[in-house]
């Protein structure tokens, strides 16, 4: 077994391996070598992306897979390359059940930080509805949903608190964000 030290990045006092480091250790590793890692998108579309990757021994047998969900307006870098971080978030994940750079967690350092900031997003959009009615519950109703991993219960907690001060067709215009 190799005795290579990642370099890792610490968040809230963990130890995390970026993405390239791993990415780095497999393709430089003899016993890798002729491997392959291959990307497809299950989904693709303006707002979000699916990302799986599958990584082949010399022999072409899948050994390992990963996947990854972005949504393009998680974040400001999102804006612009939602695809390409959904695909090294996969190969980081495909590598990670392979073993390499993993010593606490399979999740690379750039998801833990994504996730956090995803968390903080959805504790600041749900403390809004909570403390203060918004003027404009359809933005703020789509906003949450949009930034929510479970959708639908994003949705049922909008029609819980604010579905008698909606209209059929502004509850049938949210319902579409809901997936």
């Amino acid at each position: 077994m190799s005795q290579h030290k990642f370099k890792t990045t610490n968040i809230k006092g963990k130890e995390y391996v970026m993405i390239n480091e791993r990415i780095k250790f497999f393709r430089s590793e003899k016993k890798y070598e002729g491997w392959a890692i291959t990307t497809d998108f299950t989904m693709l579309d303006a707002d979000m992306c699916v990302c799986v990757c599958r990584i082949y021994d010399a022999g072409g047998q899948v050994i390992s897979v990963g996947h990854a969900h972005e949504d393009r307006s998680s974040s400001m870098i999102n804006k612009t390359s939602y695809v390409e971080n959904c695909e090294t978030s996969a190969i980081g994940r495909a590598l990670g059940f392979m073993g390499i750079g993993v010593d606490t967690s399979i999740a690379s350092a750039e998801e833990v930080q994504t996730a956090i900031k995803k968390q903080n997003m959805i504790e600041k959009v749900q403390k809004t509805f909570d403390t203060e009615p918004p003027q404009d519950i359809m933005q703020k109703a789509i906003d949450y949903i949009k930034s929510s991993k479970d959708k639908k219960k994003a949705f049922t907690s909008i029609m819980g608190k604010y579905e008698k001060s909606l209209s059929e067709k502004q509850i049938e215009a949210i319902k579409k964000f809901v997936r």
